[in-house]
């Protein structure tokens, strides 16, 4: 253990340590002290303070009178005010002042100090340090002219939510004076933060000591949409902060126009995919609720003049059963004089309100459930189309939901495109009726010889124009021949079915005429069709049913055939079999050399039997050759064997196309019947009775 006056040694080593490494840090820090005896009125300066004000040892008058002389006139009174404070009280004093240096120069000094007191315990001495603080103020000031140049709003609040700091942008955000708000809680000076998004994200980002950011709505007064950005500082929290109102606004505006382009896009992509235009029309108001209503429903005029809804929706899943039964009982409900009769002679736009047409309606079911939908506005656009009204689009608008100008423009354009594709689809398939009707004028029935039954089907394509190019002919020639033709013009369109006509009627004229057998009547309606310049290319296959006495005798009709490029005919044997009349290999097209040299084939038929010519829409796919699908053909004729001939031909059209050719479907049958049991004469044009002798003969 060390002997006491070694302690007191090693005690006095430490203390005298503890005073040096004083003296090194004030050193290091710049900073002076001074001792004012308040009793003599001497004033002690250090040499580094001396200095610091400007003074030499020698110059330096040693009282506050040497002190107040460097002071900047402007801060004299308030440091004076200071030390007074810190003497009458015999505490603290605390002053930032600035000098002015005998050259001119001004310094910022930063001055701490404590008054002492006497026996008496009034004050004798004030003793302190001050140090030059010119950087940090310099660099504070440009710190503050940054803030106060921003074109953005900005403010600090401390620990306790109190604003210390507001520059001149926020002040004219915020509506209020920097006076007003310094010292105050934010939550205070603007009530409409507390338990709001920007506490929430204020606490936040303290909470975390994260920034933040974030896009909120202050209610009145402001009411407006501000662009914050939030982070912590050791003092508290710094807000930077930009409105964005009219840009909100502007985005808003551009997300609005931009849902109804998309909703115009859909109605035309919804009007423009499918063929049944009016299952598409009656679906619109799913695409138009709720995007511009919160319900809707659709009403078309039919071809008597009479209004009749024809599709609704409803926003709310619950809502739609009832809409839909108002929607069938509120037309014959409705007087002449309600809004939506109005709107159907205005053409124009009419908007009504829900009550009034509540006062309108007479009691009963109509009433009752308008009653419960309630629509607090209603807006009725005519579905407009070449100067014509089609129908309405009646939205409806709950309460709370006013329709904007917008509204109802982008609403109309959505009801004239549906106008125009209604009227479209009206006229395509008025002239739809009339071509297929032409048509069909065109395909007579065929004549009903003894012993024979003949079936004719035509169907058009079910994509296409629906009038084309194939045909089928059955008629009777002058010696009594029975005369079967099945062709296709080339062609699926009214030019088609035109160049068909022409081309019926001349090969028809040439067989009733004449006499001749199907080689002869093919090279006549070549040659014909080079005279008169039917600028045309067709197939055909012509065949007859002739019989001598002996073949009638026997039994048996012979077929004698002639075919321009066509499809061969296909028998259906009594036994059920089925047998190709000939190989793939036809004579040329008509229409390509009338020069041409045409060949005859001759089969032999029991009674019993059935001949069928086609065109090659009822065998012809997309996806499979002509092989695959007579190999179809020739298999559905034995399943069908047994049935009567017009079920037959219905049974193998269904068979093969489904009901929704992809190509026009035209097809003639004939059906030998046994000889011994001919069926009774009947009256009609077509009959050919039992008994004439023809040669070659009928059937």
């Amino acid at each position: 253990m060390a002997e006491p006056s070694d302690v007191g040694g090693l005690e006095g080593t430490d203390l005298e340590g503890a005073r040096v490494r004083a003296q090194l840090a004030v050193d290091a820090a710049g900073i002076g002290t001074f001792d004012w005896d308040l009793r003599t009125g001497r004033l002690l300066w250090d040499e580094r303070l001396i200095a610091l004000f400007g003074y030499a040892p020698e110059t330096f008058g040693r009282s506050i009178d040497a002190f107040n002389a460097r002071l900047h006139p402007d801060d004299l009174p308030r440091v004076t005010d200071a030390l007074t404070g810190a003497i009458d009280s015999v505490g603290e004093y605390e002053a930032d002042y600035r000098i002015v240096l005998p050259d001119g120069e001004t310094r910022w000094i930063s001055a701490r100090g404590r008054a002492l007191p006497g026996p008496d315990g009034t004050a004798i001495r004030v003793i302190g340090v001050a140090y030059d603080v010119t950087a940090e103020v310099a660099g504070e000031a440009r710190v503050t002219r940054l803030l106060e140049a921003m074109p953005a709003g900005f403010y600090s609040l401390d620990h306790d939510w109190r604003f210390v700091h507001v520059n001149a942008h926020a002040e004219r955000l915020l509506g209020h004076s920097r006076e007003e708000l310094l010292g105050k809680q934010v939550w205070d000076a603007f009530p409409g933060t507390a338990d709001s998004v920007f506490e929430e994200n204020y606490r936040r980002a303290v909470e975390h000591g994260q920034p933040i950011s974030f896009d909120a709505h202050y209610p009145a007064p402001l009411d407006g949409w501000y662009e914050v950005r939030a982070w912590p500082t050791p003092d508290g929290l710094s807000v930077y902060f930009i409105e964005v109102t009219q840009r909100r606004a502007a985005q808003e505006r551009a997300e609005l126009a931009t849902r109804r382009l998309t909703l115009l896009a859909r109605v035309s992509t919804e009007l423009a995919g499918t063929l049944d235009v009016q299952a598409a029309t009656a679906r619109l108001p799913r695409l138009v609720v709720p995007a511009l209503a919160d319900y809707c429903i659709l009403t078309v005029v039919d071809d008597d003049g009479h209004p009749r809804d024809v599709g609704s929706w409803h926003e709310d899943p619950a809502g739609r059963a009832l809409l839909e039964r108002y929607a069938e009982v509120r037309l014959d409900a409705m007087p002449l004089t309600a809004p939506v009769g109005r709107a159907l002679h205005a053409n124009e736009a009419v908007t009504f309100s829900g009550d009034e047409v509540l006062e309108l309606l007479p009691p009963g079911r109509a009433k009752e459930l308008l009653s419960l939908l309630a629509p607090k506005t209603e807006v009725a656009l005519p579905l407009r189309a070449r100067g014509r009204t089609l129908g309405l689009l009646t939205l409806f608008f709950s309460a709370g939901h006013v329709p904007t100008p917008e509204d109802v423009s982008v609403a109309q354009d959505v009801a004239d495109r549906a106008g125009l594709a209604w009227d479209n689809a009206r006229l395509f398939g008025q002239q739809q009726q009339m071509a297929e009707t032409l048509q069909r004028s065109m395909l007579t029935e065929p004549p009903e010889p003894d012993h024979a039954e003949i079936v004719v089907r035509y169907m058009p394509a079910a994509e296409a124009a629906r009038v084309g190019g194939d045909w089928y002919d059955a008629f009777l020639q002058p010696n009594g021949a029975t005369m079967l033709v099945i062709g296709d013009v080339v062609g699926h369109d009214t030019a088609a079915a035109a160049a068909m006509g022409q081309v019926r009627s001349v090969l028809r004229g040439i067989a009733a005429y004449s006499d001749a057998g199907p080689a002869e009547v093919l090279r006549g309606l070549d040659s014909a069709m080079t005279v008169l310049q039917l600028d045309t290319l067709a197939t055909a296959a012509v065949a007859r049913f002739e019989q001598t006495p002996d073949e009638r005798s026997r039994g048996v009709t012979r077929m004698v055939w002639a075919n321009a490029g066509h499809l061969p005919p296909l028998a259906l044997n009594p036994d059920g079999s089925t047998t190709v009349l000939a190989d793939w290999k036809a004579d040329l097209l008509l229409g390509v050399d009338s020069s041409v040299t045409r060949t005859e084939n001759v089969v032999t038929l029991d009674r019993g039997s059935t001949v069928l010519l086609y065109t090659d829409g009822l065998i012809e796919r997309r996806d499979a050759d002509l092989d695959t699908g007579l190999h179809r053909l020739r298999a559905s004729l034995t399943d069908l064997a047994a049935l009567p001939l017009q079920q037959l031909c219905d049974e193998l059209i269904e068979r093969l196309v489904d009901g929704k050719p992809e190509d026009d479907v035209a097809l003639v049958a004939v059906r030998l019947h046994p000889q011994d049991r001919p069926r009774p004469p009947e009256a009609g044009p077509n009959r050919v009775p039992d008994g004439v002798p023809p040669d070659p003969g009928t059937p």
